[in-house]
């Protein structure tokens, strides 16, 4: 895997339901290194806290393998990387393959992987269609937060290289199903529950299903 991309945003106004509010999501690639810090990338905008940023969410990362699908569904877009709103666009990544729990160096950062990206109402302004929610669920390849285990500078180029592999065996890829299957599969909820690396915040919404 390779960073293709390393972006980020200043704020940006939006309006949504007649009322003002600014977003962090309009993120665009920058030619200098961007340095990823234990509570967010450096520099980027944060708007909601709660949502984003701190330390299970410091770093957002989106396949650039995935951009050739959503272009053939947004074509008239003004495409370029950080479309997602994804801090680094990462060549060759593979939510079906990429556990939670993984550990990775990228650049001089050592992260870790905690959980998907769950789109919200934002994505949908700025693909100026909120029906881009459902399908980016339905499509399943929503890219990753992780946390930053040794902060460091990023550039695009930069290799993305497995550290340590996570010994439990869940994928971005099916807990991001998990977390929108009106059923739930019983062993993947127990094995979401108790891993160690799932944030607490994200096992105490599941645990109403157990």
């Amino acid at each position: 895997m390779k960073v293709i991309a390393t972006n980020i945003a200043q704020p940006r106004e939006i309006l949504w339901k007649g009322k003002t509010e600014f977003t962090g999501i309009y993120k665009v690639p920058v030619n200098e290194p961007v340095f990823l810090g234990k509570q967010g990338v450096v520099g980027d905008t944060i708007v909601y806290g709660r949502a984003h940023g701190g330390v299970d969410k410091a770093c957002y990362l989106f396949s650039a393998d995935q951009y050739p699908y959503w272009k053939q569904q947004f074509p008239n877009l003004d495409w370029g990387w950080g479309m997602f709103g994804e801090n680094l666009s990462i060549e060759g990544m593979d939510d079906s393959q990429m556990s939670i729990g993984n550990i990775y160096r990228i650049g001089e950062a050592l992260v870790e992987v905690t959980q998907p990206r769950e789109p919200c109402y934002k994505l949908g302004i700025k693909f100026g269609d909120q029906d881009i929610i459902a399908a980016f669920v339905n499509h399943g390849y929503p890219g990753t937060y992780v946390r930053i285990l040794e902060e460091g500078h990023v550039s695009a180029g930069d290799p993305v290289t497995l550290e340590k592999a996570s010994e439990q065996q869940l994928t971005v890829k099916k807990f991001f199903h998990l977390l929108y299957a009106r059923e739930k599969d019983p062993v993947l909820l127990s094995l979401a529950l108790k891993h160690p690396a799932l944030p607490e915040k994200k096992k105490a919404k599941l645990r109403k299903y157990k």
